[in-house]
């Protein structure tokens, strides 16, 4: 999978984070210009996770989202659908209970959790309708969806700077840090493609959630949507 119009087909996509995973979260915090703990910090305080509170971390990898949850004294699923980020996640985090869970067909009951989260990942399932439909199954009524995904500056100038970084010097970085730069130019074109702010959180409510809304990062390099199963 070389372009993020292609059909997301799930074998690849995994296939793809399999060859990363063992260097994924550094990797990540270079490409990001050291961005990514800053913005899972934020994205926790959204969540606000407590003792009691169960929580599903769809898209988990090595369990860096799910880690600050469980501190908190939440009850924390990291599922993903890689292998390598699951055998590198309990490699790295043998406390947490890692499951293998693919978004498009959770292997859960429904009205189980209170929070349902996806961190970077809601972008590169083949069906997203379909990712948020199986989400708001799975969780409890007044229940809360988290999606922390990149999105787009909302600010006009920072973004045509933004935009030329992700496509031209991403890739450059990945091929020398990576061990699988193709990815990393994948992930560049996947994020291009996105919807906007206003665009998902309309794919988001079409799903079924209810009282969305969303908290731009970095100036709306990242954006992290809040929804409410009714």
């Amino acid at each position: 999978m070389s372009r993020a119009n292609l059909d997301k087909d799930p074998d690849e996509v995994a296939a793809m984070f399999d060859g990363v995973a063992k260097r994924y979260d550094l990797v990540n915090d270079l490409l990001s210009l050291g961005r990514t703990k800053a913005w899972r910090k934020a994205a926790t305080k959204i969540i606000a996770p407590k003792a009691g509170m169960k929580i599903l971390d769809l898209a988990a990898g090595t369990g860096s989202s799910s880690e600050p949850l469980a501190d908190a004294g939440a009850e924390v699923i990291p599922a993903d659908f890689s292998e390598g980020m699951l055998a590198a996640g309990r490699k790295a985090r043998p406390n947490l209970p890692f499951t293998k869970a693919d978004a498009l067909n959770l292997p859960f009951e429904a009205n189980t959790f209170d929070v349902v989260t996806i961190s970077f990942g809601l972008r590169n399932t083949a069906d997203i309708d379909k990712a948020l439909t199986q989400m708001l199954k799975v969780t409890k009524p007044g229940g809360h969806l988290v999606v922390v995904e990149f999105s787009h500056p909302v600010w006009r100038p920072f973004r045509t700077i933004y935009t030329n970084y992700i496509m031209r010097l991403l890739p450059v970085i990945a091929r020398v840090s990576s061990s699988n730069p193709d990815a990393y130019v994948y992930l560049a074109q996947s994020i291009r493609a996105w919807p906007d702010q206003a665009a998902l959180a309309a794919r988001i409510t079409a799903a079924g959630w209810s009282e969305v809304t969303w908290t731009n990062l970095t100036g709306g390099v990242v954006a992290v949507h809040r929804a409410v199963k009714a």
